[in-house]
């Protein structure tokens, strides 16, 4: 049957065939993750049969299944990028194909807000990262369509007061050819998404799109003119979300953790912006907003109780694609960075409340006019931190079951249950092992991360940090999920950025329960059956390790020595970009390229008063 729209002899409209051809994409991945899925536990099924399927091998079983849908897609995904990237000329250009209308010198006509979102953070960081940006904007000779703003919901009166005499100072920078405007609440009502929701009631009007920041984002000029010109080039677009990179880093943590994230990022969201296509993620900053259905239509719904949405990225997202607009990923390393914790207690807290907030989409899956690949998100997102307490719960019940059998190789099928765990692992590592695998199959690549050795040795070292890491945050996720349902006050709490040690004693208390969980169910299965410990080690290992892996990782002399030795590097630590170069800040700018530019009245550093806000 023809489309709306169509005639039934009338060759299909381009937007029709498009629409076609992501729903085979959905179906595909839909197909191979549930036959993937299917292997899997026929697998586990042959594993157990040997000694019968009773309850509890059924139990297990299907405890099993229940944590393979998150690792089996980010297999496929990954499976996807690698081979967008290897056999496609422009694997962008294949999952976002607006980019083929993209002029790199089109005129830009929008009038373009830049909002950065603080909280009591250091405000010299804070201009530091935005200086760049704006200069690289004046040099473009768009001052009269930029108008800067710093949203602050800081409530230390001292980095109140610093936030804004440099913003001031910022302003003053300019001499009156690009705004800058200092504004700051009173109450962080409804946290960043209620700073934004603010600035959309008050200001929002005046601008076309909203270039997202967080505090700790650094995005080149060139990048945001780029993505400004791919949301005028493509009008249906409502969201466009840069891929963010981590940027060089000190901490040992953050070296390892960047690296991993680096490479699974790199396959990983070129396959799912591939079936994903239209109903991309938003992550709430290094992004471009179409203002105006933002404001029309992506207010955010209430929650029971009056508890404020904490990930209100995703659900924005959502809400922009049922008002019709797209929501895209722009899949290239080039168009920004951002910090990353440089410790496991801060990865922990930020991590932790993601988890709660992602939580929050229970409430929020019914909807009304969500698209079905919109539900199936908030589901995903919810997932990804729900798999925890099911991956506890198997390895809790196997370790029983283990400690409790009697002859382990009547019971079971040993080759079964080998091949079962590497495929596994491998399941789990693939969107790492893929883009590892296409940067060593590109000299030019390979040599931009330090050579092919010194890259093979980092990813060696920055997959055991992973898999190190995993059942630490495993352990933690079951914890805070464990207590939720007796409430507790929700946070949105300023994050340490800078290196700093982590004593012994710090990090016992903060992972006490995960190196307690490890060690019994390690001395269990020593006791039980030690041919077994291998596997357990590589699951579990991580958890008993925690307190020391947590002191190693936040050494200053590994980050020194990693740095010297170029372990871990990303391309940016061998060959800095230029917006990451140190600056002269004295400097004058550049004269606008052409045209007057008319000064705006509110060039100023000022602080507003925080009224109630009619969307909130």
């Amino acid at each position: 049957m023809a489309d709306e729209g169509e005639s039934a002899d009338a060759p299909p409209h381009p937007r029709a065939v498009a629409r076609r051809t992501v729903l085979r994409r959905r179906l595909l991945v839909a197909g191979l993750v549930a036959l993937t899925v299917a292997a899997f536990v026929t697998l586990a099924v042959a594993t157990l049969a040997p000694g019968g399927i009773g309850l509890l091998e059924l139990s297990l079983i299907l405890l099993f299944a229940a944590t393979l849908p998150w690792p089996v897609l980010g297999f496929w995904n990954a499976v996807i990028g690698f081979w967008l990237m290897r056999a496609c000329a422009d694997p962008v250009a294949v999952v976002l194909p607006a980019v083929r209308r993209l002029r790199a010198d089109a005129p830009i006509k929008s009038r373009i807000a830049v909002l950065m979102c603080v909280r009591n953070e250091r405000p010299e960081r804070v201009v530091s990262n935005l200086r760049p940006l704006l200069d690289g904007l004046a040099a473009a000779g768009i001052c009269e369509r930029v108008h800067a703003y710093v949203l602050s919901d800081t409530d230390d009166p001292v980095i109140a007061a610093e936030e804004e005499a440099l913003a001031g100072a910022l302003a003053a920078r300019f001499g009156g050819r690009l705004a800058v405007t200092y504004r700051r609440r009173t109450e962080n009502t409804g946290y960043k998404a209620g700073n934004i929701a603010e600035f959309c009631a008050r200001l929002g009007e005046a601008h076309d799109l909203a270039v997202v920041l967080d505090a700790d984002s650094l995005m080149p000029a060139s990048a945001v003119l780029r993505m400004v010109r791919l949301m005028e080039a493509a009008p249906e677009i409502g969201i466009l979300q840069a891929l963010v990179i981590g940027r060089p880093a000190t901490s040992a943590f953050t070296r390892l953790f960047q690296l991993s994230m680096r490479l699974g990022m790199r396959s990983y969201t070129l396959g799912s912006a591939w079936w994903q296509a239209d109903c991309g993620p938003y992550w709430g900053h290094n992004a471009v907003l179409r203002l105006k259905p933002f404001i029309a239509c992506c207010a955010l719904p209430a929650l029971p109780g009056g508890e404020p949405v904490l990930s209100h990225d995703q659900i924005e997202a959502v809400l922009m694609r049922r008002a019709g607009y797209e929501v895209r990923v722009l899949p290239e390393e080039t168009l920004g960075f951002e910090e990353n914790p440089p410790t496991l207690v801060e990865f922990l807290r930020r991590d932790l409340r993601w988890c709660r907030g992602n939580m929050q989409y229970r409430h929020l899956l019914a909807l009304p006019g969500l698209v079905p690949t919109s539900r199936v998100q908030l589901a995903l997102a919810m997932l990804m931190f729900l798999g925890s307490p099911v991956w506890i719960a198997l390895l809790s019940a196997g370790t029983a079951a283990l400690a409790l059998a009697g002859d382990l190789a009547a019971e079971i099928d040993a080759a079964a249950g080998v091949l079962l765990v590497a495929m596994l692992f491998f399941t789990t590592v693939a969107p790492q092992v893929a883009s590892a695998a296409d940067v060593l199959l590109h000299a030019k690549t390979s040599a931009a991360y330090g050579g092919r050795k010194k890259f093979a040795a980092g990813i060696v070292v920055a997959l055991l940090f992973v898999q190190t890491l995993a059942p630490i945050m495993a352990i933690a996720h079951t914890l805070l999920l464990a207590r939720l349902p007796f409430g507790g006050a929700a946070g949105w709490a300023s994050q340490t950025r800078d290196d700093h040690r982590l004593g012994l004693a710090a990090a016992a208390r903060l992972v006490w329960p995960q190196t307690a969980f490890g060690l019994v169910v390690l001395a269990t299965i020593a006791f039980a059956d030690p041919a077994a410990l291998p596997v357990a080690l590589l699951y579990m290992g991580g958890a008993a390790l925690a307190v020391p892996f947590a002191v190693a990782t936040a050494s200053p002399a590994l980050g020194a020595w990693m740095r010297r030795t170029g372990l871990a590097a990303l391309p940016e630590d061998i060959v800095p970009p230029p917006v990451l170069l140190p600056r002269d800040d004295e400097r004058p700018l550049p004269a606008p390229a052409g045209g007057s530019v008319a000064p705006l009245s509110d060039n100023r550093a000022v602080v507003l008063p925080s009224p109630a806000c009619d969307r909130m």
